[in-house]
Protein backbone atom coordinates (compact mmCIF):
# COMPACT_ATOMS: atom_id res chain seq x y z
CA UNK A 1 0.00 0.00 0.00
CA UNK A 2 3.02 2.28 -0.24
CA UNK A 3 2.26 3.15 -3.87
CA UNK A 4 0.94 6.68 -4.28
CA UNK A 5 -2.74 7.00 -5.20
CA UNK A 6 -3.75 8.50 -8.52
CA UNK A 7 -6.09 11.48 -8.66
CA UNK A 8 -5.68 12.23 -12.39
CA UNK A 9 -7.56 9.93 -14.77
CA UNK A 10 -5.43 10.69 -17.85
CA UNK A 11 -2.18 10.00 -16.00
CA UNK A 12 -3.56 6.72 -14.67
CA UNK A 13 -4.90 5.65 -18.10
CA UNK A 14 -1.57 6.49 -19.73
CA UNK A 15 0.31 4.43 -17.13
CA UNK A 16 -2.04 1.46 -17.57
CA UNK A 17 -1.76 1.66 -21.36
CA UNK A 18 2.02 1.62 -21.12
CA UNK A 19 1.86 -1.40 -18.80
CA UNK A 20 -0.70 -3.27 -20.96
CA UNK A 21 0.66 -2.39 -24.39
CA UNK A 22 2.03 -5.86 -25.14
CA UNK A 23 -1.01 -7.64 -23.73
CA UNK A 24 -3.27 -5.51 -25.94
CA UNK A 25 -1.74 -7.01 -29.07
CA UNK A 26 -3.92 -10.12 -28.53
CA UNK A 27 -7.73 -9.87 -28.72
CA UNK A 28 -9.11 -8.22 -25.57
CA UNK A 29 -12.18 -6.45 -24.24
CA UNK A 30 -12.42 -3.73 -21.62
CA UNK A 31 -15.03 -3.57 -18.88
CA UNK A 32 -15.44 -0.95 -16.21
CA UNK A 33 -18.11 -0.15 -13.64
CA UNK A 34 -18.70 3.38 -12.35
CA UNK A 35 -15.26 5.02 -12.10
CA UNK A 36 -13.92 1.95 -13.88
CA UNK A 37 -16.08 2.69 -16.94
CA UNK A 38 -14.43 6.08 -17.35
CA UNK A 39 -11.02 4.52 -16.82
CA UNK A 40 -11.73 1.77 -19.38
CA UNK A 41 -12.85 4.44 -21.87
CA UNK A 42 -9.68 6.49 -21.33
CA UNK A 43 -7.54 3.33 -21.47
CA UNK A 44 -9.08 2.42 -24.85
CA UNK A 45 -8.08 5.85 -26.17
CA UNK A 46 -4.56 5.63 -24.72
CA UNK A 47 -4.03 2.15 -26.20
CA UNK A 48 -5.27 3.46 -29.55
CA UNK A 49 -2.78 6.34 -29.31
CA UNK A 50 0.00 3.77 -28.80
CA UNK A 51 -1.04 2.00 -32.00
CA UNK A 52 -2.58 -1.03 -30.30
CA UNK A 53 -5.51 -2.82 -31.92
CA UNK A 54 -8.94 -1.70 -30.75
CA UNK A 55 -10.62 -3.84 -28.10
CA UNK A 56 -13.19 -6.38 -29.26
CA UNK A 57 -15.64 -4.38 -27.15
CA UNK A 58 -15.83 -1.76 -24.43
CA UNK A 59 -18.39 -2.36 -21.66
CA UNK A 60 -19.27 0.75 -19.65
CA UNK A 61 -21.43 0.00 -16.62
CA UNK A 62 -23.15 2.14 -14.04
CA UNK A 63 -22.15 5.68 -14.97
CA UNK A 64 -23.03 8.59 -17.21
CA UNK A 65 -21.17 9.16 -20.46
CA UNK A 66 -17.93 11.16 -20.32
CA UNK A 67 -19.68 14.16 -21.90
CA UNK A 68 -22.38 14.12 -19.21
CA UNK A 69 -20.27 14.29 -16.04
CA UNK A 70 -21.43 17.77 -15.00
CA UNK A 71 -25.10 16.83 -14.73
CA UNK A 72 -24.20 13.46 -13.17
CA UNK A 73 -21.55 14.36 -10.57
CA UNK A 74 -21.64 18.16 -10.70
CA UNK A 75 -18.87 19.60 -8.58
CA UNK A 76 -19.60 17.12 -5.81
CA UNK A 77 -16.26 15.30 -5.82
CA UNK A 78 -13.75 17.94 -6.97
CA UNK A 79 -12.43 18.38 -3.43
CA UNK A 80 -11.46 15.66 -0.94
CA UNK A 81 -14.29 14.64 1.39
CA UNK A 82 -14.11 13.87 5.08
CA UNK A 83 -14.30 10.29 6.29
CA UNK A 84 -17.89 10.87 7.42
CA UNK A 85 -18.89 12.24 3.99
CA UNK A 86 -17.32 9.28 2.20
CA UNK A 87 -19.04 6.78 4.49
CA UNK A 88 -22.34 8.57 3.94
CA UNK A 89 -21.90 8.29 0.15
CA UNK A 90 -21.03 4.59 0.44
CA UNK A 91 -24.23 4.05 2.44
CA UNK A 92 -26.25 5.89 -0.21
CA UNK A 93 -24.78 3.70 -2.97
CA UNK A 94 -25.90 0.61 -1.01
CA UNK A 95 -23.01 -1.56 -2.09
CA UNK A 96 -21.07 -1.85 1.16
CA UNK A 97 -22.35 -3.92 4.10
CA UNK A 98 -23.06 -1.90 7.25
CA UNK A 99 -20.69 -4.09 9.30
CA UNK A 100 -17.88 -2.93 7.01
CA UNK A 101 -18.88 0.74 7.26
CA UNK A 102 -18.84 0.68 11.08
CA UNK A 103 -15.50 -1.15 11.31
CA UNK A 104 -13.14 1.75 12.08
CA UNK A 105 -9.96 -0.26 11.45
CA UNK A 106 -11.11 -1.53 8.07
CA UNK A 107 -12.40 1.89 7.01
CA UNK A 108 -9.10 3.53 7.99
CA UNK A 109 -7.40 1.21 5.49
CA UNK A 110 -9.88 1.73 2.65
CA UNK A 111 -10.94 5.38 2.92
CA UNK A 112 -7.71 6.85 1.47
CA UNK A 113 -8.15 4.73 -1.68
CA UNK A 114 -11.86 5.55 -1.90
CA UNK A 115 -11.11 9.26 -1.46
CA UNK A 116 -8.63 9.12 -4.36
CA UNK A 117 -11.17 7.20 -6.47
CA UNK A 118 -13.87 9.81 -5.87
CA UNK A 119 -11.36 12.54 -6.76
CA UNK A 120 -10.59 10.71 -10.02
CA UNK A 121 -14.28 11.05 -10.90
CA UNK A 122 -14.64 14.59 -9.59
CA UNK A 123 -11.64 15.99 -11.43
CA UNK A 124 -12.22 14.07 -14.65
CA UNK A 125 -12.16 16.29 -17.73
CA UNK A 126 -13.54 15.03 -21.02
CA UNK A 127 -11.20 15.49 -23.99
CA UNK A 128 -12.64 15.62 -27.50
CA UNK A 129 -10.95 13.00 -29.71
CA UNK A 130 -11.91 10.84 -32.66
CA UNK A 131 -14.52 8.29 -31.62
CA UNK A 132 -13.45 4.74 -30.80
CA UNK A 133 -13.89 2.06 -33.47
CA UNK A 134 -14.97 -0.78 -31.20
CA UNK A 135 -18.47 -1.85 -30.17
CA UNK A 136 -19.55 -0.02 -27.01
CA UNK A 137 -22.05 -1.73 -24.71
CA UNK A 138 -23.54 0.27 -21.85
CA UNK A 139 -25.16 -1.44 -18.88
CA UNK A 140 -27.22 0.43 -16.30
CA UNK A 141 -29.30 -0.15 -13.20
CA UNK A 142 -32.94 0.92 -13.40
CA UNK A 143 -32.76 2.47 -9.92
CA UNK A 144 -29.25 3.95 -10.30
CA UNK A 145 -28.88 7.71 -10.57
CA UNK A 146 -27.51 7.61 -14.15
CA UNK A 147 -30.46 8.59 -16.34
CA UNK A 148 -31.36 6.94 -19.63
CA UNK A 149 -30.22 10.09 -21.45
CA UNK A 150 -26.86 10.13 -19.61
CA UNK A 151 -26.30 6.47 -20.50
CA UNK A 152 -27.36 6.89 -24.14
CA UNK A 153 -24.85 9.75 -24.49
CA UNK A 154 -22.11 7.08 -24.62
CA UNK A 155 -23.32 6.46 -28.22
CA UNK A 156 -21.31 9.38 -29.56
CA UNK A 157 -18.06 7.84 -28.29
CA UNK A 158 -17.86 5.08 -30.91
CA UNK A 159 -18.20 4.51 -34.63
CA UNK A 160 -18.81 0.84 -33.80
CA UNK A 161 -21.99 -0.88 -32.70
CA UNK A 162 -23.75 0.51 -29.63
CA UNK A 163 -26.16 -1.07 -27.17
CA UNK A 164 -27.77 -0.04 -23.90
CA UNK A 165 -29.09 -2.70 -21.57
CA UNK A 166 -30.88 -1.94 -18.29
CA UNK A 167 -31.03 -4.29 -15.31
CA UNK A 168 -33.15 -4.25 -12.16
CA UNK A 169 -31.30 -2.71 -9.23
CA UNK A 170 -29.32 0.30 -8.18
CA UNK A 171 -25.69 1.30 -8.62
CA UNK A 172 -24.43 -2.20 -7.83
CA UNK A 173 -26.78 -4.01 -10.21
CA UNK A 174 -23.72 -5.89 -11.50
CA UNK A 175 -23.67 -7.79 -8.18
CA UNK A 176 -27.44 -7.95 -7.72
CA UNK A 177 -27.92 -9.30 -11.27
CA UNK A 178 -24.59 -11.06 -11.69
CA UNK A 179 -25.91 -14.01 -13.73
CA UNK A 180 -27.85 -11.75 -16.11
CA UNK A 181 -24.91 -9.36 -16.51
CA UNK A 182 -22.50 -12.22 -17.24
CA UNK A 183 -24.97 -13.63 -19.78
CA UNK A 184 -25.14 -10.22 -21.50
CA UNK A 185 -21.33 -9.95 -21.62
CA UNK A 186 -21.03 -13.47 -23.01
CA UNK A 187 -23.72 -12.84 -25.63
CA UNK A 188 -21.88 -9.71 -26.77
CA UNK A 189 -18.43 -11.29 -26.87
CA UNK A 190 -19.18 -14.78 -28.22
CA UNK A 191 -19.70 -13.73 -31.87
CA UNK A 192 -16.61 -11.49 -31.70
CA UNK A 193 -14.47 -14.26 -30.28
CA UNK A 194 -15.46 -16.60 -33.08
CA UNK A 195 -14.54 -14.04 -35.73
CA UNK A 196 -11.27 -12.86 -34.12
Amino acid sequence: MAESLHTDMQVLARQLASEQRLTASAPYALLGHSLGALLAFELAHELQALGCPAPLALFACGTAAPTRREDYDGNNWREPKSDAELISELRALQGTPEEVLVNAELMSLTLPTLRADFLLCGTYTYRQRPALQCPLHVLGGVEDRASDEQLRAWRSETHGAFSLQMFPGGHFFIHEQEDRVLAALTASLQPLRLSA
